[in-house]
């Protein structure tokens, strides 16, 4: 009797212990106004628990706070989807979001609470990787995907008419209309939430190409035409045509260019950044830097978006394995281009991103230091996979990120003590764009604008868009004028802490 009576009562104790839920983490207190500036951020994607429930949210605060970062880079983009539900793409199919919660919102409002930035990290260009399609009507895969034709059609293809890069469809820059929705994406995201920046990822054309280039994509038919029209060429180019390689380069730059200046129409002081590829060995030079692989293999020219101000932080995606010789090489070598860049382009923040899923926590806080003897700001990927133990499933996130904090944060780690990160300051902005016209049929894309002072000299120059749009993110305190062909605009003198709108300029 006295036995079955114990056993009872244990069988309950049990059950009770199963069935109380974990009390969340304790609020942490915010970090100091007089903490030292410097950038760290924490990477947090949305392929796995992170940002997908209020309970996982708590967590993901307090563990930042205790690692003392003060930037979160969150995944709200997947594959043309939002884990938020006001914007431009659907709200996420992720069975693991609960109806109606609203993960970005739920982590700018406990992230600021806790002095953390948030900023909005979205694949740029991949669009869905299942052959069951979304669920949303208004998806841009249901709605501009592989079955529709002609312009309708935003789909990249590659050379040999291959339409997925590894699992992935993606959207072709080179389309006009897809590169319209691309910068909406983020758009909508900085008009509807409270986010402190926002994260181009893949920014790029993609992989699966020869190493060292040429890119084999951009084939959509509408981007060919377009080719086509705005350089006079016939027939189809190969990969390795130049003045193709070029063509698709400007696509990407005048992506970014054209989502910043909208970013900072809407909130000028929202960081726009992007996530930047640094395979292999890096530049000595910026001339040099033509010849990496980032250049020529996936067409990114993140050196023109810090050198033209498109960018308020480059986050380089500088992911080596620290304890193999030759990748601690390849590593030194972007640490010490961002850090010269620093100093040549003052007004955009450099950060040596790092691959702690690669590293062991020894060679992880051997990058942080380096990073900031150099005085780069620092990010490390991925929250959710905190070293490379976890990537290889040998331990759990749970067993090795209260360690990975103690040695970071802990007495004698490198964030011993909290720093902060500040949002842009707005009146260093100076920004103008505008947009052309024209009564006759040449193409409006493809065309160069030059920015000239009073006295005609060149300021800058660039290039328009598929629909003639054009902008510029560093305009001098002066007046100025735009040229197009020998058409000359109406001097206009930039406003401070705004991005000017100028009248349409009307071309032949």
């Amino acid at each position: 009797m006295k036995t079955a009576l114990l056993s009872a009562l244990l069988s309950l104790s049990v059950a009770a212990a199963q069935t109380t839920p974990t009390p969340a983490p304790t609020a942490p207190a915010p970090i100091p106004a007089n903490a030292p500036l410097e950038l760290r951020g924490l990477w947090v994607d949305a392929f796995g628990p992170g940002l997908k429930t209020p309970a996982e949210v708590d967590q993901l605060i307090a563990d930042a706070r205790a690692m003392n970062v003060n930037v979160l880079f969150a995944q709200v983009g997947r594959r043309g989807d939002c884990y938020c539900l006001k914007a431009a793409m659907p709200p996420t199919d992720d069975p693991a979001v609960l109806a109606g919660f609203d993960p970005l919102a739920d982590l700018i409002t406990k992230g600021h609470a806790a002095g953390l930035q948030v900023h909005a990290w979205i694949i740029t260009t991949a669009i869905w990787n299942s052959t069951t399609p979304p669920t949303s009507p208004a998806h841009a895969f249901n709605a501009h995907g592989p079955d529709k034709a002609g312009r309708d059609n935003w789909m990249m293809v590659k050379a040999d008419a291959t339409l997925k890069a590894g699992n992935d469809w993606l959207l072709d820059p080179g389309h006009p209309d897809a590169a319209e929705y691309i910068k909406d994406m983020y758009v909508s995201v900085v008009q509807n939430y409270d986010v402190d920046g926002i994260q181009f990822d893949r920014v790029r054309y993609p992989d699966f190409n020869p190493v060292g280039g040429p890119s084999q994509w951009g084939y959509n038919e509408t981007a060919l035409a377009r080719f086509r029209a705005e350089t006079g060429a016939t027939g189809t180019p190969a990969p390795e045509d130049r003045a193709w390689s070029e063509w698709r380069r400007t696509q990407i730059t005048n992506l970014v260019r054209d989502t910043a200046l909208a970013v900072k129409a809407v909130k000028p002081d929202v960081s726009v950044n992007a996530a930047t590829i640094t395979y292999t060995v890096g530049p000595t030079t910026d001339d040099a830097f033509t010849t990496t692989r980032t250049y020529n293999e996936v067409l990114q020219d993140w050196l023109t978006w810090v050198r033209e101000g498109y960018l308020d932080l480059n986050v380089m995606m500088n992911y080596k394995r620290d304890f193999v010789p030759e990748q601690a090489g390849w590593f030194n070598t972007w640490a010490a281009y961002a850090a010269g860049l620093k100093v040549r382009s003052p007004g955009v923040g450099q950060v040596s991103g790092a691959s702690i899923y690669l590293n062991d926590q020894d060679s992880t806080l051997d990058q942080i230091r380096k990073a900031r003897t150099l005085g780069l700001g620092w990010a490390g990927y991925s929250y959710r996979t905190p070293d490379a133990d976890v990537n290889a499933g040998k331990r759990t996130t749970a067993e090795v990120l209260p360690e990975l904090i103690a040695r970071i944060a802990g007495p004698g780690g490198p964030f011993e003590t909290p720093a902060r990160w500040t949002r842009p300051d707005p009146s260093a902005l100076r920004a103008l764009r505008g947009t052309l016209t024209t009564a006759g049929t040449a193409p409006l894309g493809g065309r160069t604008v030059r920015l000239l002072g009073e006295s005609g000299e060149e300021v800058a120059r660039t290039t328009t868009n598929g629909v003639g749009g054009y902008g510029f993110l560093r305009v001098p305190e002066r007046a100025v004028r735009v040229e197009v062909g020998g058409v000359t605009g109406e001097l206009v003198t930039a406003e401070a802490g705004r991005v000017t709108e100028l009248a349409a300029l009307t071309v032949p």
